[in-house]
């Protein structure tokens, strides 16, 4: 099995938990639900992406710096009318996963790509029912563009690569669900 396919596996019960409490039509149901949604993912992104870093990765994922989230979601919110000074004030979250090791630090960007992917999904419902577009309200939501594709093989081939024993694979897996679960108590509050 790949280290991707794993961490699919290992994290499916995570992931599913997310999805259930996450109930996002009502997020998605207006822009000031929308901007709260908008605020808390800078939130956590802001506390994960300062913990990892192309150091983080020791090489093995040199694109790093391209798949940040943080520039995005600042994008969006300053669209949605929220000034640089709020942005700089919103919470983060210090409740995450130790990734202080390239395997570790796989996992939990595994979860920050693979929101590229349902950001794919997310982004005709923002732009139906809150009119909003990738270059105004919606740029974390279209992520890579047409590339999300290429830029997920590429990082799967990337984990791949450094994940392939088996101490690793289960480091990044560990990593990985413990990044689900703190997204998951951030955005929905209570335990895991």
């Amino acid at each position: 099995m790949s280290a991707i396919a794993g961490l699919r596996a290992a994290t499916w019960a995570s992931h599913q938990t997310l999805e259930k409490r996450l109930n996002i039509k009502a997020r998605f149901s207006d822009l000031h639900s929308y901007r709260s949604h908008l605020q808390q993912m800078w939130g956590f992104c802001a506390g994960l992406e300062q913990n990892l870093g192309p150091a983080s990765f020791d090489q093995a994922l040199d694109d790093y710096d391209s798949r940040r989230k943080l520039p995005l979601l600042t994008q969006d919110l300053r669209a949605l009318g929220v000034k640089d000074e709020a942005v700089a004030c919103l919470a983060r979250c210090d409740s995450l996963p130790d990734c202080t090791d390239p395997a570790a630090a796989f996992g939990c960007a595994y979860v920050l790509e693979g929101a590229t992917l349902g950001g794919r999904m997310l982004l005709p419902l923002a732009q139906e029912r809150l009119g909003l577009t990738p270059t105004q309200g919606a740029a974390f939501l279209a992520s890579y563009g047409e590339r999300v594709t290429p830029m997920w093989h590429r990082f799967g081939a990337a984990l791949d690569a450094w994940c392939s024993s088996p101490p690793r694979q289960m480091r990044a897996a560990a990593a990985a669900v413990s990044t689900f679960d703190a997204l998951q108590v951030w955005l929905c509050g209570g335990a895991a």
